[in-house]
C-alpha cells in the first residue's frame, strides 16, 4: 500500500503525530485489560507513570490539551477534558484515535507561515511555563507519545505486564 502524505510542513507534523500514536496503538495493543491497572512503577512520585492506565490517560489527555493550546493562541475558548482512566485498551486505541482526529479539525486552517514564530509575544506559554510557538508545540506532543510508548515498551520487557 502506498502512504499518502499530507502537504506542507503542517503536513509534515500532522503525519509523524499521526504516525506516532499509531506506534503507541501498536504497542498497547496486545497488553491484558487486567495488566492496565497493575502498578509497575512503585518508586516515581508522578503518578501520571504509576500503571499503563496512568500513563495512558496522561497521553490521551495531553494530547487534547496541546491541541486546545493552539485554538486559545487563535483565541477560542475550549475547556481541557477532564482526564478519564479506562479498563480496556480498546477503549485508550479509541481516545488516542478521537485525540488525534481533534488535533486534525484544530490544524484545519492553520497555514505553514503560522507554525514557526520568533516573536514571543506572538507564542504559545504552557503551564508547565516553557514557551513554544505552534511547530514546536506539537513537536513536544509528538515526543511526548514517543517518550511514553517507549515507557510502556520497557514496561513490556520487564514482564511487568503478563496476563495475571
Amino acid at each position: 500500500m502506498i502512504k499518502v502524505y499530507r502537504q506542507g510542513a503542517k503536513g509534515a507534523l500532522l503525519d509523524e503525530y499521526e504516525k506516532v500514536i499509531t506506534e503507541l496503538q501498536a504497542v498497547i495493543s496486545d497488553i491484558p485489560d487486567k495488566s492496565l491497572v497493575a502498578i509497575v512503577d512503585n518508586e516515581t512520585a508522578d503518578e501520571n507513570c504509576r500503571s499503563v492506565q496512568t500513563v495512558l490517560s496522561h497521553v490521551v489527555n495531553s494530547a487534547y490539551s496541546y491541541a486546545i493550546y493552539i485554538m486559545h493562541f487563535y483565541g477560542y475558548q475550549m475547556v481541557r477534558p477532564e482526564k478519564t482512566y479506562h479498563t480496556s485498551v480498546k477503549e485508550y486505541i479509541r481516545d488516542l484515535t478521537e485525540a488525534f482526529q481533534f488535533t486534525e479539525t484544530v490544524f484545519r486552517d492553520i497555514k505553514d507561515s503560522e507554525l514557526e514564530e520568533f516573536e514571543e509575544t506572538k507564542k504559545i506559554a504552557a503551564r508547565w511555563g516553557q514557551v513554544y510557538d505552534i511547530e514546536q508545540m506539537m513537536e513536544h506532543a509528538i515526543v511526548h507519545i514517543l517518550r511514553h510508548r517507549r515507557q510502556i515498551e520497557k514496561f513490556k520487557i520487564n514482564n511487568y505486564l503478563t496476563a495475571r
